[in-house]
């Protein structure tokens, strides 16, 4: 359609699309938002609501859909949640008063990483925005992230890349905002974020990154925020800043103080070790049940929630930290009336962060003040209680946790900001601000009179009806109305005579004459315009209160951060108790000794009468533990469950355990378990040596490391030869070992004991019973016999001719690994006859055949003074010498 054919409010329309081009644009029409053109479309098929068109009789009918104006949000939340942007453009002008086309403007922009409403977000997740940028020239590169709807936010510098997109992996962003021509890296792709390219270079500009957050964080230079020497870093928190300018059209007063991630405070747990653990979700990518957090999740308060899941990413490094919040899980864990009576307060206490967030930005509906008034409400009751515990916990002799005894003297009711609310605002007001309804009755004095009229008008004229019969001894008197006088008094003209003097006549009738007085009219003029003058008087009261309530934002985000606090330890102290927890011992050495442990996840699904508990040490004579057993009998558990313990205990939560000694972990690794990934063009051998590859990179002293299975994407020697010089490795490293717990199928590691200095061997013990095989599922001492692999296929269902046919196969496999030689390798022997075997396709009786060549030089073979780099050279000859014949 041309420009010359399309109506003013079309051509307004138009110009205002055309500065959001990617954005489904809600332009509003009295009390609808219309879409139209291609966003009509969009809207209607997204939200499958009615698809109509404009102008159905013209030739260029435009297409056209909408939904109510005080509707509006669910639908957004709809698009926003489905990945869209959604421009809200609004009438800035009342329509009555305008002079022509009413004035319209963009109020601001919906993104997934910007939104702040409660619909759209989950409780207990944190919303992030992020930006990265990588500077190739420099080799150095910078992450951002912020969650806008409670104004926190965070990021890191760091001279390597992988890095950068590791942390931004971990994050989890929703919304991401790259440089132009940027994108996520292939084996990243599992980055679930809406991806933003910065609508100019500008936005990464180090300049104008400077200016703006000097500006935002009103400090003098970036030295006091740890900036100053982090130029890409910089860049990255400025396009945060020019996106939320571009989006929100307003200042953003309520962001936080910008806080350089310290990654020595915390350890490190990588993407692939949350994954493996399944802390956030389960290795089929679904949340809830079956991960640690849904079991550690006791909290009652969406503030509680998203620290417990911080901590969770960021569990601890220091003693001090750690102890101090143990005491005052212990503090909720040990008074068992004390934690339900708590939990019961902050039922009724609602998000503060958020909720005071949308105050300061001017988005907060008349419902998030009353959530504010009722959990202002709550404060009170749960300081009096503590200080109540405080008392008794003195009384009997027991010492108060040092942070709970912090938070209750420096705790803050809040009773101003309560009280203010509590007289001004109805407990059930209207969604929308701009109809009246809000507010109480004795809150102001000029509102009062409104309200009276608005709700009480003809009450009001029957009071002034009565007066003037009292008065003037006029008991006949009458009250009408017609649209020319509007209200009058009616009398007969028998009593013509009584009429007072300021009656003023304003029509004769047959038998009567009608009057008005200054009061009526006075009255009538307010009856007609109080319902206006209230909706206007409300706005501007609800205005200011929200203005006054805005500026305490400081105290509520303290007192957020004192109720988060509160949550997460009582939470963890609920786990505790629910699940038979015990406090374990943190200490700065390397010892870790689980006595009785469990999986806490595993034990949670499957019920703790079923669940055999598991004991174990880790010291210097035992830095590498090496489990073998079959498949199926818990080696993948065990070695997990020492990995949660760790997590658990580092963030200051009990574990579940007998008994726990444990020495603090900088990093946990995990490898456990790999599977091919056909989008970034990676087989399962690929993604097992990638990870293996990070943890001897990246491993130091104060790790633990747990590995399932190296080796086993593979060939048999290639495995057994890279799982051999792996264990070397480990235990090479860090001056004595790295804390390993290594489970394989490749019993030859076994005789690795003795020969490796703090390696030790354990299984998974069997016990095998009338021809079935019982998995004990306990950690005991020693390698494992055999692997029962065919048992194995056989509880899983195999047929039985197949188990009944491997059966016979095993049978032959071990005769001639028996003939082969007693010093040769098991492995060596076998492979030998693997071929003649798979050939006959039945057994094989004759006699063994002349020794190989290779089994000769087996025999003559140093093999423990070969370096893993000479073994993995001398395998491959001789593959190729076996492939050649």
């Amino acid at each position: 359609m041309s420009t010359q054919k399309l109506t003013p409010m079309f051509q307004q329309y138009l110009e205002i699309k055309e500065e959001h081009p990617d954005s489904l644009l809600f332009f509003r029409m009295g009390d609808f938002y219309e879409l139209f053109f291609e966003d009509a479309e969009v809207a209607a098929r997204e939200l499958q609501i009615t698809l109509t068109c404009r102008n159905p009789n013209s030739e260029s009918k435009i297409p056209m859909c909408g939904v109510p104006h005080h509707a509006a949000r669910a639908y957004i939340s709809q698009l926003v949640e489905k990945g869209f942007t959604v421009t809200i453009c609004d009438q800035i002008e009342d329509p009555k008063q305008a002079k022509g086309l009413v004035k319209r403007a963009v109020t601001y922009v919906y993104t997934p990483g910007t939104v702040i409403e409660d619909d759209t977000l989950s409780a207990k997740s944190n919303n992030f925005l992020s930006a990265l940028l990588w500077d190739e020239s420099k080799s150095s590169g910078g992450l951002a992230w912020m969650d806008f709807s409670t104004g926190q936010w965070s990021g890191l510098q760091s001279k390597n890349e992988t890095e950068l997109w590791q942390w931004a992996l971990k994050v989890n962003p929703r919304e991401m905002i790259l440089p132009q021509g940027k994108g996520i890296p292939p084996q990243y792709c599992d980055i679930d974020a809406r991806i933003t390219p910065a609508p100019s270079a500008g936005y990464f500009n180090l300049k104008s990154a400077q200016d703006r957050i000097l500006e935002v964080q009103k400090v003098a230079d970036l030295a006091s925020l740890d900036l100053e020497d982090k130029p890409q870093l910089t860049q990255a928190c400025g396009a945060l800043l020019a996106y939320l300018r571009q989006t929100q059209m307003q200042e953003f007063t309520h962001l936080g103080e910008f806080n350089v991630l310290n990654l020595s405070k915390f350890m490190i747990l990588d993407e692939v070790t949350e994954r493996n653990l399944e802390l956030f979700k389960r290795l089929d990518g679904r949340k809830g049940r079956g991960t640690l957090l849904a079991v550690l999740d006791k909290t009652i308060t969406p503030m509680g929630g998203r620290l417990l899941a911080e901590r969770l990413k960021q569990p601890w490094r220091d003693l001090v930290p750690i102890e101090q919040n143990q005491r005052a899980v212990s503090f909720f864990f040990e008074d068992d009336s004390l934690r339900a009576r708590v939990r019961e307060l902050l039922a009724t206490v609602y998000d503060l962060e958020r909720l005071s967030t949308r105050v300061v930005l001017g988005r907060a509906t008349p419902k998030d003040f009353i959530g504010l008034r009722q959990s202002l409400k709550t404060l009170p009751p749960i300081q009096e209680f503590l200080i109540t515990a405080t008392r008794t916990c003195e009384e009997d002799g027991r010492a108060m946790a040092p942070k709970l005894r912090t938070i209750v003297s420096q705790w803050d009711n809040m009773r101003d900001v309560e009280d203010l609310l509590e007289k001004s605002l109805v407990d059930s007001p209207p969604p929308v601000i701009t109809e009246g309804g809000l507010f109480k009755t004795g809150f102001n004095s000029e509102l009062d009179e409104l309200i009276q009229l608005t709700e009480h008008g003809e009450s009001t004229l029957s009071d002034l009806l009565e007066h003037e019969k009292q008065v003037n001894d006029l008991p006949k008197l009458k009250l009408g109305y017609n649209k020319v006088f509007g209200y009058y008094f009616e009398l007969s003209k028998a009593f013509k005579g009584q009429v007072p003097d300021y009656f003023e006549r304003r029509q004769t009738l047959v038998n009567s004459e009608r009057y008005i007085t200054p009061q009526l009219k006075e009255l009538e003029e307010k009856l007609l315009s109080a319902s206006e003058k209230r909706k206007t008087l409300e706005y501007n009261m609800f205005q200011k209160i929200r203005e006054e309530v805005a500026g305490n934002r400081s105290r509520f985000m303290f007192m957020a951060d004192a109720v988060a606090g509160i949550d997460f330890w009582q939470g963890l102290a609920e786990a505790a108790r629910v699940n038979r927890w015990v406090c374990p011992e943190v200490h700065a050495g390397m010892e870790v000794i689980i006595e009785e442990g469990r999986h806490p996840v595993v034990e949670a699904v499957q019920g703790s009468a079923n669940y055999i508990p598991n004991s174990l040490t880790i010291d210097e004579k035992r830095r590498i533990l090496l489990i073998t057993g079959p498949n199926m009998a818990g080696k993948s558990t065990v070695l997990r469950q020492v990995a949660l313990m760790g997590i658990m205990a580092q963030i200051g939560s009990y574990i579940p355990a007998g008994k726990g000694r444990i020495g603090l972990m900088d990093r946990v690794f995990s490898r456990v378990g790999a599977s091919d990934n056909l989008a970034q063009g990676q087989s399962t051998f690929m993604v097992e040596m990638m990870e293996t590859a990070r943890i001897l990179r990246q491993a130091s002293m104060r790790s633990l490391v747990i590995l399932d299975e190296i080796g086993r994407g593979t060939s048999t020697f290639d495995g057994l030869a890279l799982a051999w010089a792996v264990v070397e490795e480990l235990s090479r490293r860090a001056k004595g070992g790295i804390r390993t717990l290594f489970a394989t199928h490749y019993h030859e590691l076994t005789s690795l004991e003795g020969v490796i200095e703090g390696l030790r061997n354990f299984n998974i013990a069997v016990r095998e019973w009338k021809g079935d095989i019982l998995f004990l599922r306990r950690l005991v001492p020693g390698p494992a016999d055999k692997s029962y692999g065919i048992e194995v296929a056989r509880l899983a269902g195999v047929p039985k001719p197949v188990v009944v046919r491997a059966r016979e196969i095993l049978a032959e496999l071990e005769e001639k690994s028996r003939t082969s030689g007693e010093h040769a390798p098991r492995t060596t022997a076998v492979q030998s006859i693997l071929p003649g075997m798979l050939c006959s396709g039945s057994s094989n009786k004759e006699a063994p055949p002349e020794d190989h060549a290779i089994v000769k030089e087996l025999r003559n073979l140093d093999v423990n003074g070969l370096s893993p780099i000479e073994a993995l050279t001398l395998l491959n000859q001789w593959k190729k010498s076996l492939g050649d014949n």
